[in-house]
């Protein structure tokens, strides 16, 4: 049994496991209702309890709890939810910085503020399950606060989605998006030529970098080798690659192994259309 030692909404209530002096979060639909400070309560099986004893980047999860609108922690209790429907198993310590970042976003759209996401589009299609999963906020947000959300905010809110099913900070994976984007940017800037960001493609080109990326972080070795056969075969391809790669391990400021050449190499040349003879 837990005391209760704040009531924060029907939905949402703070209370103390007095045998470990330990502060929880009980989310759950009228787990408040007619409650009062004090009372004793148990967590039913439908309830979601979480801990208030961690920290992340934004602060601790008590300071979190006790700034935001709680109607922020029930939305991002749900988007959990459905998280959860679609992954399986998650880490719902995400919870925290989740709803602190919708309680910011509520309040900068409140006032007339919105923060554009560049890399959104690359976003949707590198975390197409997460970015789904972000959507169903977009009702729940309307409902609550009576705002519209755009995608580029939907694509921030994918990004702690996505925390919650891989052991990567939201930060980290902003990083990884914003690699992939560069990488991307300078295959077209050396070709000339214009990916098609809907295009096979391009999402085949996006998911090896992506890959790529953790592999530099992880010092993941690639079983095969096509260097050799690359550079003979398409040496434009090959040279763009090599440039790529050497520019990504300057940003990284990590080793990128030879053998990653090869591999990109074969993705750039999948994307480049022929250039028809010019007539004479």
């Amino acid at each position: 049994m837990y005391r209760i030692r704040k009531v924060l909404n029907h939905n949402a209530i703070i209370v103390l496991a007095p045998e470990e002096k330990r502060e929880y979060l009980i989310l759950g639909r009228g787990v408040g209702f007619g409650r009062k400070t004090a009372e004793r309560v148990g967590a039913r099986p439908e309830d979601t309890v979480y801990s208030l004893q961690q920290t992340s980047e934004r602060g601790s999860a008590t300071e979190i709890v006790r700034s935001v609108n709680p109607e922020c922690l029930e939305i991002a209790g749900a988007m959990l939810d459905e998280a959860a429907k679609v992954f399986g198993k998650i880490d719902r310590k995400i919870l925290f910085p989740m709803a602190d970042h919708l309680d910011f976003a509520v309040r900068r759209l409140r006032n007339g503020e919105e923060i554009r996401n560049p890399l959104n589009q690359d976003i949707q299609i590198m975390f197409h399950s997460e970015y789904k999963v972000a959507l169903c906020a977009v009702p729940m947000l309307r409902r609550a606060f009576q705002i519209e959300i755009s995608e580029d905010e939907i694509g921030f809110l994918a990004l702690h989605v996505h925390t919650a099913i891989e052991d990567e900070k939201v930060s980290e994976a902003l990083q990884t998006a914003q690699l992939v984007r560069f990488c991307i940017s300078t295959i077209e800037q050396e070709t000339g030529q214009s990916i098609e960001i809907m295009s096979l493609g391009y999402n085949r080109m996006m998911n090896h970098i992506r890959y790529m990326v953790t592999r530099i972080l992880t010092k993941e070795t690639l079983q095969m080798n096509l260097n050799d056969y690359m550079k003979h075969t398409y040496p434009s391809s090959y040279a763009i690659a090599a440039k790529v790669c050497s520019e990504l391990g300057r940003m990284m400021k990590r080793t990128v192994q030879e053998a990653e050449i090869g591999y990109l190499a074969m993705h750039i040349e999948r994307v480049i259309e022929p250039v028809p003879p010019s007539e004479s």
